[in-house]
């Protein structure tokens, strides 16, 4: 044990995230023979394979999964202490992998990076933009330090940090029939063409739990990205419950109507996601921390709903 070396650690755990010998080397701009020795020298001196090959591939094995949260650990806390050896007004260095559900991902994306960027330009962020079902995966099997997603989360090993409000609105094409009412009420939803995000979207989630309270329709698309669904609603394939931020300009543009649905509760709250049993170390903190500034504030585009227009004859 005591012949592991730091740079044995740090291709293990390059490995295990890449999920190959090539893009490991490449990450950590070594030849692949020197990586490949490197890890199985590690493998040899701790008696056990971390990895399962199959077909020339690796696959993280159960010893794999782990030691990988405490490789992770240990090559974070070594960052920690050279920076404290240099004083804690060191500049943060090394890389921070974080998860993004597909609507902060697409359009929120200033927001979620901005301020930590700015502060820490030699932090290296890899952002992976998937549905939130995905985000929680990874989260819980040490592939992403943290995540940010707009669905709901309920998982034992999994700790939920509100960020902020979000904010959906049901939208059509301007010509649509529901466009043209004076006042909406839930009955008039009867039958209507849902176009939906794919299962484990958390819009998905969402839209389901609004159809609920509707008279029944149809699904007739599922899509994998909200600006796929807002291209299909223009087109007149059908109508949707989208947020907010991915339809703002196309509602200024006048290409889709966004629906006032007093009736419905339309807001959701966006959230952190950590595993609770890994160790968070100086990268995520400071990263929690400039999001913090921002966290309770509403996200709350100028879309504008369409509203009743008044009858002003006697």
């Amino acid at each position: 044990m005591l012949g592991i070396s730091l740079r044995q650690l740090e291709v293990f755990v390059a490995v295990a995230r890449e999920g190959s010998v090539r893009a490991a080397a490449e990450q950590l701009h070594l030849s692949q023979p020197a990586l490949s020795m490197a890890l199985a020298e590690l493998e040899s001196q701790l008696g056990a394979d971390l990895f399962d090959r199959k077909r020339g591939r690796l696959y993280l094995g159960e010893r794999g999964r782990d030691a990988l949260p405490l490789a992770q650990e240990i090559l974070e806390r070594t960052a920690e202490l050279r920076r404290s050896v240099h004083g804690h007004g060191a500049a943060l260095e090394g890389e921070l992998r974080l998860g993004a559900s597909n609507t902060i991902g697409n359009y929120l994306v200033g927001d979620l990076l901005g301020a930590f960027t700015a502060e820490h330009p030699k932090v290296a962020i890899r952002l992976a933009v998937e549905n939130t079902d995905t985000i929680v995966e990874r989260v819980l099997d040490h592939t992403l330090d943290l995540g940010c997603v707009e669905g709901a989360v309920a998982h034992m090993d999994i700790d939920v940090r509100p960020w902020r409000e979000d904010e959906l609105v049901i939208c059509t094409r301007p010509d649509h029939a529901l466009a043209q009412r004076k006042r909406l009420r839930a009955d008039d939803f009867a039958s209507a063409r849902w176009i939906l995000r794919e299962d484990g979207s958390g819009t998905r989630a969402m839209t389901e739990r609004i159809l609920a309270s509707l008279p029944p329709g149809q699904t007739v698309l599922e899509l994998g990205q909200s600006e796929a669904i807002k291209q299909a609603v223009i087109a007149g394939l059908g109508i949707a419950c989208l947020p907010a931020v991915a339809v703002v300009d196309a509602v200024k543009a006048r290409r889709l109507t966004a629906l006032h649905t007093p009736f419905l509760d339309l807001h959701r709250r966006l959230s952190w996601v950590l595993r609770r049993s890994k160790y968070h170390g100086a990268l995520v903190g400071a990263f929690l921390q400039s999001t913090a500034l921002g966290g309770d504030a509403a996200i709350r585009p100028r879309v504008r709903a369409r509203r009743t227009r008044r009858n002003t004859r006697a």
